[in-house]
């Protein structure tokens, strides 16, 4: 078996080892066994520690890390020779998932506590942690959620890990997602959480920084939380303001000010559109106006109609015409929608054939139709005869 220094020193991030095999593994990756390592393997919800091991004036990558009964397996990008290895995780993604382990742990510990939740799921990500939890909680519970776990980590309490005697455990009351008996290791937050967890953790809250609930969603009966802590909370928060800024600046509004500012704008873009549309519908009616009355039919092209102008186009065509009255608009790169009227012609009954014959679809009552079509303008005017 590995000797698991993680479990020793959470912060250890480069360590000495005896190298005891190397083997070919799939995808020309291989697998090498030590006898102690820091690597912490994939588990509890956090991924595999990354890095480097050292043998021989070699330096391979190690890019998995799994434990199985024979022991931690390090999955690497190139073989070592046996004997004496220096291994170095990538410290700065451990530090990383450990605030955010530890920040969930107190999210979780006080959901449990406060609200009665039980968390049901966890994954953590390179842009945020998803919890999961079988209670709804409302904005307002989730905000005093919030609050409390950033007091928690201010206080700069101790979070500790051991493996308890069995008799110890069974007095224990601890939240864990299984039914465990043996070799059991026990997170413990002060005052706030007592949890079953084998994934390496800070050791006092403060080292978390901050802890923010980004999203939420009803999910099962429950709801689904993702939440962001320590540095990828601070790059979410930088993001989000390079965002701010820059909506700040377009708009020329205050920071603080740019959900109204960009409700403001919202509002002269439907106004803006509406006369728009006014427009175009008076200009499409004179369009069909100046047009003469035809026994045949009539095929009109007009760019950005929305469906409404559509059938009102086709309304006033339909009395010029003695068959059908064809409007689209769209492009011949886009494909075309349109609508389609006639006092003549069944048009639910033919729109399988005109649909068939230019690769649409579309449907609608006898007299109108409407779809769209993938056919070229020049295909469309042919089949119309126009």
């Amino acid at each position: 078996m590995t000797s698991k220094l993680y479990d020793q020193d959470s912060h250890l991030s480069v360590f000495s080892a005896a190298l005891l095999s190397c083997a070919p593994a799939d995808e020309g990756r291989f697998v090498l066994l030590l006898d102690q390592t820091a690597f912490f393997p994939e588990g509890g919800g956090q991924p595999a520690d990354t890095g480097t091991l050292t043998a021989g004036g070699l330096s391979v990558r190690v890019l998995d890390v799994q434990e199985t009964p024979e022991g931690i397996l390090h999955f690497t990008d190139g073989p070592l020779p046996a004997g004496p290895v220096t291994g170095a995780i990538d410290w700065e993604q451990r530090f990383g998932r450990m605030q955010c382990h530890s920040g969930e742990h107190i999210v979780s510990g006080l959901a449990h506590s406060k609200f009665g939740c039980t968390n049901v799921g966890f994954h953590m990500g390179e842009d945020a942690v998803i919890l999961d939890f079988d209670k709804e909680l409302t904005p307002e519970q989730l905000q005093e959620l919030e609050n409390e776990a950033n007091r928690v980590i201010w206080a700069n309490r101790a979070i500790t890990a051991e493996y308890p005697a069995p008799a110890v455990l069974e007095t224990l009351d601890y939240r864990s997602k299984l039914e465990l008996t043996e070799n059991v290791r026990i997170v413990t937050i002060e005052g706030v959480d007592v949890c079953a967890c084998c994934a390496p953790h800070v050791n006092f809250t403060g080292e978390i920084g901050l802890v923010k609930l980004l999203s939420w969603m009803r999910h099962r009966g429950g709801i689904r939380i993702w939440m962001a802590a320590g540095a990828m909370a601070l790059r979410d928060y930088q993001a989000k303001h390079e965002s701010v800024a820059a909506i700040s600046a377009a708009l020329s509004v205050k920071q603080p000010e740019v959900a109204q500012g960009v409700d403001r704008l919202k509002q002269v873009l439907a106004d803006t559109e509406f006369a728009l549309t006014g427009a175009k519908r008076a200009l499409a009616a004179e369009k069909i106006k100046a047009l003469p009355a035809t026994d045949g039919n009539l095929c009109l092209f007009e760019e950005g109609l929305d469906p409404n102008t559509l059938r009102s186009l086709v309304n006033a065509g339909m009395e010029k015409c003695g068959g059908i009255c064809a409007a689209f608009t769209g492009s011949d790169e886009s494909g075309y929608r349109f609508v389609m009227g006639s006092r003549t012609v069944d048009l639910r009954a033919e729109s399988k054939t005109i649909c068939g014959a230019l690769g649409g679809k579309g449907g609608g009552q006898p007299s109108m139709i409407q779809g769209s079509v993938p056919a070229k303008r020049a295909e469309i005017e042919a089949y119309f005869k126009v």
